[in-house]
């Protein structure tokens, strides 16, 4: 039995929710998202409920009934407050700069590497060791961020590395321990 897929989520106030088929819309004073979902699942949007019930049994079916309820339940946070997610570098020389759509990481690297920031996300320079990520798609906030961490991940012995805000790094001792 899916607990997640059982929620009744409440619509917050200024989104409308449509469904049409197997389509899912969402629209907000943020934007406007939209999910196609499987044959499998039933989404009924009543005055202010969101309600997902599977119409069989089928281990398909109960795999998808969950994740359909997490995904309408994102967007519509989505397009009523929106996402954010908070990335710090750690190092001497390591710093972020946002220049109109690119950002540029200086990570102990012989060159400054350049992501192109997409069109639906933006990027605030909080300092030169911090940055927010914001958007209303939670994937793609998460996946963006992801991809700038994966430049230098925080290393275990100085702790020096792109980590998530409130980030903790299991620290190791080294060499000089084992004497």
């Amino acid at each position: 039995m899916s607990r997640i897929g059982n929620r009744k989520l409440q619509i917050p106030t200024g989104v409308t929710v449509t469904t049409n088929e197997n389509l899912v819309t969402a629209k907000g004073p943020k934007g406007e998202l939209s999910l196609e979902h499987s044959n499998l699942i039933k989404v009924a949007v009543s005055e202010s409920i969101v309600e997902t019930t599977r119409i069989n049994e089928t281990k398909e079916a109960k795999s998808l009934h969950g994740t359909t309820n997490s995904l309408i339940e994102n967007m519509m946070i989505g397009v009523s407050s929106g996402f954010e997610k908070g990335l710090e570098i750690n190092g001497v020389g390591y710093k972020f700069n946002v220049q109109g759509n690119k950002l540029n990481v200086t990570a102990g690297f012989s060159h400054p590497v350049v992501i192109d920031i997409p069109g639906d996300l933006s990027v605030e320079q909080v300092s030169n060791t911090e940055i927010t990520v914001r958007g209303i798609d939670k994937q793609k906030v998460s996946e963006f961020a992801a991809n700038v961490r994966k430049w230098r991940k925080p290393e275990p012995y100085k702790g020096k590395g792109i980590r998530y805000k409130g980030e903790y790094i299991r620290r190791k001792e080294g060499k000089k321990a084992a004497k």
